[in-house]
């Protein structure tokens, strides 16, 4: 909270300062910004609960999710930062639909619209999450650790916009990571080391199997669709307005190499002690019974850590819950003050992109009260839906494909419904729904491009 809204004491009172820190943000902070909003309470809870049920095959999900992100930073993101150091749009939306001065007012709406159902259903999973850690260790009802984080992400995003963001995610960062190695060092001692732990998980049937035994393809092929699949999940990450704009917010040389190195060094240490800590738990939960998978992290530290570590754990968990919720929240206020009327670059009052922001906390909040879905199974879904909104569009706009709204409208929406249907067919337990969404949705955007406009010339620095 302290960090948060001293934040507010550099800013410029403009738009652009709200919503992309005036275009400052240096690469170390850009990086450990995105980490932390990319890790979020999904891990803490979600990934953990995954591990848990699916044993090592979660490993799949951690190797191709981090492989596919690097790829789409070495291809996207280059070009998007940019375009965006070109061009004066606000959000990734409007980056997006206005690329290099192609101007699509009625394609930014539709995606507007698209994009907030998905990051309301986002934000409502960090807000369970959280209030999942709670119940788990201290048995309050659910919606009091929904409430408690909503205020907190209220106070600080009104008063600091995307710089509060930033600054708070970086302490986030450091508090997750402690508290991940500290649960992950108690669990292995109490597990015997290496050789112990070892010896445990192999006495577990399918526990330390490389693949679930569950494929909706058997064999080899449904192995290596699998694998793929995840792959695209970390490819994804094009289509994630909340995490897009810190590469955005980057001031200087649109270079990223430093960027990259705090984001993946962290990232993947992160995900890697995530992954232990799930499949320790799995022999180290005394008498699990019939409990929730994702009630594995509290509970396995109630049993292992003194109360004061107990309290790190949570420490942990909130720090994750909200280092994404107050990304996604001005991602979604954006979209409502400035995408949805397609204002392009006109500049609103300040008053009213704080307003839009506390509205959509608020709406959250009550998605979360209301809803009983896993963290995992929230997060999986609007992750592919936004993927599968604007990631072809995104590769379109790269490939130099022109867009206009007919074939941009139709890339969004074919991809979003072919991702909905892949996992309402349950084909998701094979094959990870955002990757045909993604394609479908290209090949779609590709094949109705108009024949005979004129390509709109890219601008802005090279190399």
């Amino acid at each position: 909270m302290a960090v948060g809204l001293a934040s507010a004491r550099a800013s410029r009172g403009t738009g652009a300062d709200y919503y992309l820190a005036s275009r400052s943000i240096p690469p170390s902070l850009a990086g450990l910004s995105a980490v932390a909003t990319n890790n979020s309470g999904y891990m803490f809870i979600g990934v953990i609960g995954y591990t848990y049920s699916t044993g090592l095959a979660s490993f799949w999900l951690m190797l191709g999710w981090i492989l596919g992100d690097y790829l789409a930073s070495r291809w996207i993101h280059p070009r998007l930062r940019r375009a965006a150091a070109a061009g004066s749009e606000l959000s990734f939306v409007g980056l997006v639909s206005d690329w290099n001065g192609d101007v699509q007012p009625a394609l930014k709406r539709l995606l507007a619209l698209l994009t907030l159902v998905f990051l309301l259903a986002y934000t409502s999973a960090q807000l369970v999450a959280g209030s999942k850690a709670l119940a788990g260790v201290f048995a309050w009802p659910q919606w009091s650790g929904a409430v408690l984080a909503a205020v907190l992400v209220i106070a600080y995003s009104t008063a600091g916009g995307l710089r509060a963001s930033i600054w708070t995610d970086v302490a986030q960062s450091i508090v997750m990571m402690g508290a991940m190695a500290v649960l992950l060092y108690i669990a292995l001692a109490a597990a015997g080391g290496f050789s112990g732990a070892h010896a445990v998980l192999s006495g577990v049937e399918h526990l330390l199997d490389w693949f679930p035994p569950d494929l909706a393809w058997p064999g080899v092929s449904g192995a290596l669709l699998f694998a793929v699949g995840w792959l695209f999940a970390g490819f994804s990450v094009i289509g994630q307005p909340h995490i897009m704009v810190r590469f955005m917010a980057l001031s200087g040389d649109p270079d990223l190499t430093r960027t990259r190195r705090w984001y993946y060094s962290w990232f993947t240490l992160f995900y890697a002690m995530a992954t232990g800590v799930g499949l320790l738990s799995r022999v180290l939960i005394a008498d699990p019974g019939d409990f929730d998978a994702e009630m594995a992290l509290p509970r396995l530290a109630q049993e292992l850590l003194h109360p004061v570590g107990v309290g790190l754990i949570l420490a942990g968990v909130f720090a994750a819950t909200l280092s994404t919720a107050d990304s996604l929240v001005l991602a979604c206020s954006s979209a409502l003050a400035r995408d949805l009327p397609a204002s392009g670059r006109g500049e609103a009052p300040l008053l009213r992109y704080k307003f839009t922001t506390v509205l959509v906390v608020l709406g959250a909040l009550a998605w979360a009260l209301l809803g009983r879905s896993s963290v995992f199974g929230i997060v999986i879904f609007s992750w592919s839906g936004l993927a599968a909104s604007l990631g072809p569009l995104l590769v379109l706009r790269v490939l130099g494909v022109p867009v206009v709204f007919a074939n941009g409208a139709l890339a969004a929406v074919l991809g979003v419904a072919v991702a909905i249907g892949w996992r309402l067919a349950g084909l998701h337990s094979g094959v990870y729904e955002g990757m045909p969404g993604i394609l479908v949705g290209v090949l779609a955007g590709w094949l109705a491009r108009p024949r005979n406009r004129q390509r709109p010339v890219a601008s802005g620095p090279r190399g």
